[in-house]
């Protein structure tokens, strides 16, 4: 049994290996790298998170707390003070239950790429543990000017080094269609997406 099965997987990789010597290399033709202005990616940037039907908001680093939704809102230890509600609720280990009674989490991003719209999550100081940004209803992130790229291979590249974090990648709310393709909101997360991008002019 083991004599044949050795000698079928030696047939299959001398087939494999022949066929990939017998074919020429694909080009990588793909864009790397984007062409747009800082001021042009933020701009797609936005406008594909509100297809997504996000709510975005230019904002100024002093007017985020106040852009946030009242309520009870808990935010990551490593948050900027100056970023959060002065009722906030830092998180110390809530459980999924608790996280369930909140009424939003305010966090910060790693990188947001603005051809997909979606921004992305490393669990940094700033963004907290996964279940933070998955289990309340709202979800208020903030993107700063320097975390927008324009292209996937250059998030990708801003996110080298961090292959072994629960990296998140939020295009939207989360939603979902049904087998009639009724849109079915928050199965997977936050049924509420609010996106405030900072300002540096």
């Amino acid at each position: 049994m083991s004599a044949a099965r050795d000698e079928i997987l030696a047939r299959v990789r001398g087939a494999v290996a022949a066929a990939a010597a017998a074919q020429p290399p694909v080009p990588i033709a793909y864009r790397r790298a984007g062409t747009r202005t800082p001021a042009e990616r933020i701009e797609l940037l936005a406008e594909r998170l509100r297809d997504y039907r996000a709510d975005v908001r230019h904002v100024s680093e002093r007017e985020i707390s106040a852009a946030v939704p009242p309520g009870r809102i808990t935010v990551p230890p490593g948050l900027p003070a100056a970023w959060r509600p002065t009722d906030a609720v830092e998180d110390d280990g809530f459980s999924p239950r608790e996280l369930d009674e909140l009424d939003g989490v305010l966090t910060g991003c790693t990188v947001a790429i603005a051809e997909t719209g979606t921004i992305v999550l490393a669990g940094g100081p700033a963004e907290g543990r996964r279940a933070l940004t998955l289990v309340p209803d709202l979800h208020v992130c903030v993107v700063q000017p320097n975390q927008v790229v324009e292209t996937v291979p250059e998030a990708f590249d801003a996110l080298r080094g961090l292959e072994r974090r629960p990296l998140t990648f939020v295009s939207g709310p989360s939603a979902t269609s049904d087998i009639e393709l009724k849109r079915v909101e928050g199965v997977h997360g936050p049924r509420n997406l609010m996106v405030l991008i900072v300002d540096r002019s």
